[in-house]
């Protein structure tokens, strides 16, 4: 039997879609409140749905000018191993050369054990000289 193809898709997913996906890959589940407005303001979806389930999925967040941020690209675990996760980056990039102009930044983080992946798309690890290594803080209740 030949394998499924898969295609992307650029609406948002669901947001009970989007935080199951989160969880199945072992990030910490968000309130949906937070999820509304997140998904509200994101510049680009990449998704891919089979059988009506999100199995994949990536977004474009930032001011739309000088700065965009690679945002939750996960694989279903299901689904893992299948490129989906290069087909995202693909179309995510496609999204970026075609919006960026000259001058703008885009970032993002990766998880423990990914900066190979998005090493083949052109990112490079911060080395703590130029740039810094870049620095995060979480809000918890």
């Amino acid at each position: 039997m030949p394998s499924p193809t898969f295609k992307v898709i650029h609406t948002p997913p669901d947001k009970d879609d989007f935080i199951a996906l989160r969880v199945a890959v072992g990030w910490q589940s968000i309130a949906p409140a937070l999820v509304r407005r997140s998904m509200a303001n994101t510049l680009h979806w990449s998704i891919i749905m089979r059988d009506e389930k999100l199995v994949a999925m990536g977004r474009v967040i930032g001011d739309s000018a000088m700065y965009f941020y690679v945002q939750d690209v996960v694989v279903h675990p299901d689904y893992q191993g299948q490129k989906l996760g290069r087909l995202i980056m693909e179309d995510i990039e496609k999204y970026l050369l075609s919006t960026c102009l000259p001058g703008a930044t885009i970032g993002l983080m990766a998880a423990p054990g990914k900066t190979a992946f998005y090493e083949k798309f052109g990112y490079s690890a911060r080395d703590g000289k130029a740039f810094g290594f870049g620095m995060c803080k979480f809000i918890d209740d």
